[in-house]
């Protein structure tokens, strides 16, 4: 059934395009999250294995709101990892070390990548999708991540 909620049906698909590719986005760093959490090796092990615990339980409870948020305008999100993978802009890293910094500031990149895309699309969805309430969510989602990069960027002082 279709969404009647005053947006036009193709500006609804175009919104839950773009929302699909931030789905993907925070699929992505999540995964890459957890296996910082996993691999993380060194003196402040325990220390940054619960900072990244913190940060990839926020990152899980995100990827459920944009998921239902592109419910909730009437389309289905992407759920295979084939999809996030192809929609996704960020990259996969292998890496030869462990290390906490190294795993830091691949996450941080990825947090001020993802940034960048939120914010670029925040008047997009309002002005020319007609759409304030992903406008809207866009910005807190924005503002969750500044957070969330602040507290990677702490640990490189």
């Amino acid at each position: 059934m279709d969404a009647f909620i005053g947006i036009k049906k193709s500006q609804l698909e175009e919104v839950a395009t773009i929302l699909s590719k931030i789905l993907a986005d925070e699929f992505v760093l999540y995964t890459k999250t957890r296996n910082a959490h996993w691999n993380v090796e060194g003196l402040d092990f325990y220390n940054k294995h619960l900072f990244f615990e913190t940060q990839y339980k926020e990152l899980d409870q995100i990827i459920d709101n944009v998921a239902e948020r592109i419910r909730t305008l009437g389309h289905y999100p992407p759920a295979k990892l084939k999809d996030y993978l192809q929609l996704t802009h960020l990259t996969e890293e292998s890496r030869q070390k462990n290390d906490s910094v190294g795993f830091i500031k691949e996450l941080l990149t990825d947090h001020e990548s993802i940034l960048l895309h939120l914010r670029e699309n925040i008047n997009n969805f309002a002005a020319i999708l007609k759409d304030s309430g992903t406008s809207d969510y866009i910005t807190g989602l924005m503002e969750t991540h500044e957070k969330m990069a602040w507290m990677l960027r702490a640990h490189l002082k």
